[in-house]
């Protein structure tokens, strides 16, 4: 049976469901507009470690054992693990799976990583490939700014349109369709989209281009509009990003009136200092996991497309001049039957 509906977006007949989920933030993010929805998260940012690059790593594997908890599973009942991180050869996600025994396939998306393991773990779920697949990412402020920035003493002043990477995590794990639980409808892989940014502290500019090319795309596939959605929401374009987001769908001939963005909801910009919002693989991830699954399973959403976004850049990269390409994955949430209004 061919699952394809138009060019990019997939069907996925049998609605797999997200069995259980958890997200886990550092200090910052508990104290931002949706502190409330974070439970889980630690004030001391190194997580008990002795580098940042070992906090990234325990933050993912509290966030799994949490995840994996919620949906009543044991490591050897989970088929494949699909988790990525930001660091170079995904180390967070490869050193916090290590122990676990699950097969692991290995992402880098940057920060469209929570999109793209989940709409891989739903595919594979869909395919009975894997019967229960797990789909996780993470980043770090401080691992973030000492690998694409500058060493956190150094001290610079950030730019305008610059974005505060996310100490958080998030992780769901998929299995076979459950009436009470939410859904993955619909997935639609990205296309890389360069339109020659090189500014590293513009991320939003570099990334919008692939959203609107994503989501423009997934319209004109199944012949919807964002006014079907409870919410179109996108993963870390920030201030920056969701204006020009919001312009080059104009131009394509759709408005998104009910877009909401990770990246501006997670913090307060005046507040909290953070230029133009949130950014990094744990956005999205966090936010997905700590507030919008929560509003789907309650029904106060009844089905969403979210869509997380990521710049396909290195330091090696950047330091030989090269623009930023961008891309965006796209998955279709619905909440349960029994729990839509």
């Amino acid at each position: 049976m061919n699952k394809r509906v138009g060019r990019s977006t997939i069907e996925l007949a049998s609605r797999p469901s997200i069995l259980g989920y958890a997200a886990y933030v550092g200090k910052k993010e508990h104290m931002g507009p949706l502190g409330r929805f974070f439970e889980n998260y630690d004030p001391d940012t190194t997580f008990g470690m002795d580098t940042w690059e070992k906090a990234e790593s325990e933050l993912q594997r509290r966030t799994f054992s949490l995840a994996r908890q919620k949906a009543g599973l044991e490591n050897d009942r989970i088929d494949i693990s699909f988790a990525g991180d930001l660091l170079n050869q995904c180390i967070a996600s490869g050193y916090s799976s290590r122990e676990n025994g699950i097969p692991f396939a290995g992402l880098y998306g940057a920060c469209s990583t929570m999109a793209e393991s989940l709409a891989l773990a739903s595919a594979f779920v869909d395919a009975q490939f894997a019967c229960v697949a797990s789909a996780q990412t993470s980043s770090h402020f401080c691992t973030a700014e000492r690998q694409f920035r500058f060493p956190l003493e150094y001290g610079g002043v950030r730019a305008p349109a610059s974005q505060w990477t996310v100490t958080g995590s998030g992780c769901c794990f998929v299995g076979p369709h459950q009436d009470d639980k939410v859904s993955v409808e619909r997935i639609c892989f990205g296309r890389i989209r360069d339109l020659g940014v090189c500014d590293i502290n513009n991320m939003g500019s570099a990334m919008a281009p692939a959203a609107a090319d994503t989501l423009v795309q997934f319209f004109s596939d199944t012949g919807t509009c964002a006014s079907d959605y409870s919410a179109v929401v996108t993963g870390d374009l920030g201030e920056v990003g969701s204006e020009i987001l919001s312009r080059l769908c104009v131009m394509e001939g759709y408005e998104i009136p009910n877009h909401l963005d990770c990246g501006k909801m997670i913090f307060d910009p005046e507040k909290q200092k953070v230029k133009a919002g949130g950014s990094g693989c744990g956005c999205s991830a966090s936010v997905l996991c700590g507030y919008l699954l929560p509003e789907l399973e309650r029904g106060r959403l009844t089905r969403i497309l979210f869509m997380a976004t990521g710049a396909l850049m290195s330091p090696t990269s950047f330091q030989q001049g090269e623009s930023i390409p961008g891309v965006a994955h796209l998955v279709v949430l619905a909440a349960p039957k029994n729990s839509r209004k």
